[in-house]
């Protein structure tokens, strides 16, 4: 009988995969150079997640810009706070579909993040009809075969 062989895991005991990954989020074998990954851990004010996520998704990371705003879905308490983080990480997701050659994954996640976000305008000046309108806009071309259109601008950027 084989042993299991051990896991890298976060304090909690939860497993975390240790592998490098490339921009896209995309595993790569051990030992190879990837991208920094995200501090999951990170104790991070809304301001920051949106400028975090913002800066990640500006520069082609949408895989990790999913990551932040997926932590601060889990840590929300608020139901609306819960939608909105939870919207915004599934179309960062249905980019990292698109970006990966997997249109009709991003078709979905873009579709099911744009139906997800609550109405108007939230947090650090997150305005969530835009982004909602953006995901289904998107997931139309995509769907046609056409790359989507640049995204609403999240974090610094988008406040004034």
């Amino acid at each position: 009988m084989s042993t299991p062989s051990p896991r890298d895991r976060d304090p909690d005991g939860r497993p975390r995969n240790a592998r490098p990954r490339d921009a896209a989020g995309r595993p790569l074998p051990m030992g190879a150079e990837g991208v920094t990954p995200v501090d999951e851990t990170a104790d991070r004010t809304p301001e920051q997640a949106c400028d975090e996520a913002g800066e990640l998704l500006r520069s082609g990371r949408p895989f990790a810009a999913h990551e932040v705003l997926e932590v601060m879905w889990k840590r929300a308490d608020d139901p609306g706070d819960q939608a909105l983080w939870r919207g915004l990480a599934q179309l960062m997701v249905g980019l990292t579909h698109h970006q990966r050659g997997n249109d009709v994954g991003a078709v979905t996640l873009l579709e099911r993040g744009a139906e997800s976000l609550p109405e108007g305008t939230h947090g650090p000046g997150i305005d969530a009809d835009a982004w909602a309108a953006w995901g289904m806009r998107a997931a139309a071309l995509v769907r046609r075969g056409d790359p989507p259109p640049p995204p609403p601008l999240l974090g610094r950027a988008a406040r004034p």
